[in-house]
């Protein structure tokens, strides 16, 4: 075990030395001091309670989801419907309490109508139960019901949905590792460290971004739209602030048959030509611009209305017909605005409204005040078992001291390079670290005073000391890191940032306590053939 060739200490020191390169970057950064912008500069990220940031709980309407199944529903029966063969004509439709109903018009297509609406519900989830209840009453009206089970499984649909939108929209600010976790059924935590301006980041994440293009009705009666009155088939929308025309502040539009801004490829914010006023320029997918373009075509000289989250940004005239997939949406935009519309539609709509619940802000100088202690903390322990070992152990005892210098290089190193965050409880790890390193040093060398208590040889007590004492060391590091990988897989936040710096100083406290030092150890044993040991 003390043969080491060429290959294995030029393996074990370029392990090394490159890990602890990469922290490099991390101390300089730490220091304040300049690091050449021509070098690599991969840096450990520091988390919200070390670099300051914003804290943001979001609240999903639970009731929205419901009023969305509906609405989906409604779509769904009509395009079902009119896809049959026969056609199945529906009449007298409701979406009051919480169900849609309808009267079928030909009471003899009731099976064929049910038939085609059990393969519009599906199972929700492991539970068993459909996700829409089914009746008829009266011989041809059906009452369609969510199921509670089924709004359940929406619900968490729309949250899983909801959070990767979130995500989205952060990154395409810049942000490095942010913490977006879902708590309890309907919440989010959204945690950003290092975020200068948290009112931006909450109206871009608050913002549902649900694009949608519907046609005016023009016959629709000013006094009735005035008063909130739609005509059948239509709905009332509100212009949003500032987009107002001739002082009309709603107007009607057709409640289906509109396009949605789902089937976007791409949203930039752009100028435009004549006004130079700050527009957003969209692109549709294939079948989106097929859309557009077949709405357009059918409908010059009128109007339609461009909808952003339920407020009208304008209602231009088609004047020629929009081919090639692309538009811009106009209104009072400003050019930040224009930019978060942008990443918000590139992003996806919300699958529901979120509502900020919860908001705190962590400055950056409490963070510094945590790091400054935390080097303390790191600084005082490391000394305290630099002189531990080396007045135990003698020249043992500075092999552990190297070993334990490289392997807080290589930890930092490491983090840095696969982008992982440090938090305040991951300082805290690093601390623990620092005893632990040397907890397989301190093992393998009473091991080998052992061994030359019993009349061993030199070359023998170290071989059976490193022998017996990493069977130990291993055993406890593997009971160590299934606790580290638990703690990663079921904690969040903060005791994830434990669990990686835990986990990571495992393995290099292995490497460095236990194969380097042996590395160094035999070296020493070959060249100077001690006949005994100070130990």
């Amino acid at each position: 075990m003390l043969d080491f060739p060429v290959w294995k200490k030029v393996w074990f020191w370029g392990v090394a030395l490159i890990c602890a390169a990469l922290a490099l970057p991390s101390l300089f950064s730490l220091a304040n001091a300049p690091w050449p912008s021509a070098l690599p500069n991969a840096q450990v990220n520091l988390g919200l309670d070390l670099a300051g940031g914003s804290h943001i709980l979001l609240e999903a309407e639970k009731g929205q989801v419901a009023q969305q199944r509906i609405e989906n529903m409604e779509e769904s029966v009509r395009a079902r419907f009119r896809a049959a063969s026969p056609g199945i004509a529906i009449g007298d439709i409701s979406r009051t309490n919480g169900r849609l109903s309808f009267m079928l018009k030909d009471a003899s297509q009731v099976d064929a109508a049910r038939d085609e609406l059990v393969n519009l519900t599906t199972g929700a989830g492991l539970t068993g139960q459909r996700d829409w209840d089914i009746r008829v009453e009266d011989g041809n009206r059906f009452i369609l019901t969510p199921t509670q089970e089924g709004l359940d499984q929406a619900t968490s649909d729309a949250m899983d949905s909801a959070i990767e939108v979130v995500r989205k929209r952060i990154d395409a600010l810049g942000t490095r590792e942010p913490t977006i976790i879902r708590q309890g059924d309907a919440r989010i935590v959204v945690q950003v460290p290092g975020l200068d301006d948290p009112d931006a980041l909450k109206q871009l994440i608050g913002q549902t971004a649900k694009l949608e293009f519907k046609m005016v009705d023009e016959n629709a009666a000013p006094n009735d739209v005035a008063n909130g009155i739609a005509p059948p088939g239509d709905e009332i929308v509100p212009y949003a602030e500032g987009s107002e025309v001739g002082g009309v502040s709603a107007i009607a539009v057709k409640r289906l048959g509109g396009i949605k801004g789902d089937q976007l490829t791409n949203a930039q914010q752009s100028f435009e030509q004549q006004t130079n006023r700050p527009v957003v320029s969209i692109t549709f997918n294939q079948q989106g611009g097929a859309k557009f373009a077949e709405l357009t075509q059918q409908n010059v000289g009128k109007r339609f209305a461009i909808i952003l989250d339920g407020k009208v940004l304008s209602a231009p005239s088609i004047n020629e017909p929009i081919l090639g997939g692309s538009a811009q949406i106009a209104g009072s935009f400003s050019v930040e605005s224009a930019t978060q519309l942008a990443i918000a539609l590139r992003s996806g709509a919300l699958p529901v409204d979120l509502t900020v619940v919860e908001e705190r802000t962590v400055g950056p100088d409490l963070g510094a005040d945590s790091i400054k202690k935390g080097l303390i903390a790191m600084g005082v322990g490391s000394l305290l078992v630099i002189a531990l070992m080396v007045g135990s152990y003698g020249r043992f005892g500075i092999y552990a001291t190297f070993a334990l210098i490289i392997n807080v290089l290589m930890i930092l190193g490491i983090m840095a390079q696969i982008g992982t965050t440090l938090t305040l409880p991951g300082i805290a790890g690093f601390v623990l670290t620092i005893g632990a390193a040397v907890d397989a040093n301190v093992l393998i060398y009473e091991r080998i005073r052992e061994e030359r208590k019993r009349g061993r040889r030199v070359f023998t007590s170290v071989e059976n000391g490193y022998k017996e004492a990493s069977r130990a060391i291993y055993d406890a590091n593997i009971t160590n890191f299934i606790a580290g990988v638990l703690l990663f897989a079921f904690g969040s936040g903060p005791v994830r940032g434990f669990a990686v710096v835990l986990i990571i100083g495992l393995f290099t406290s292995v490497f460095t306590g236990v194969a380097m030092t042996r590395m160094w150890v035999a070296g020493w044993l070959r060249a100077k053939r001690p006949a005994d040991l100070t130990i």
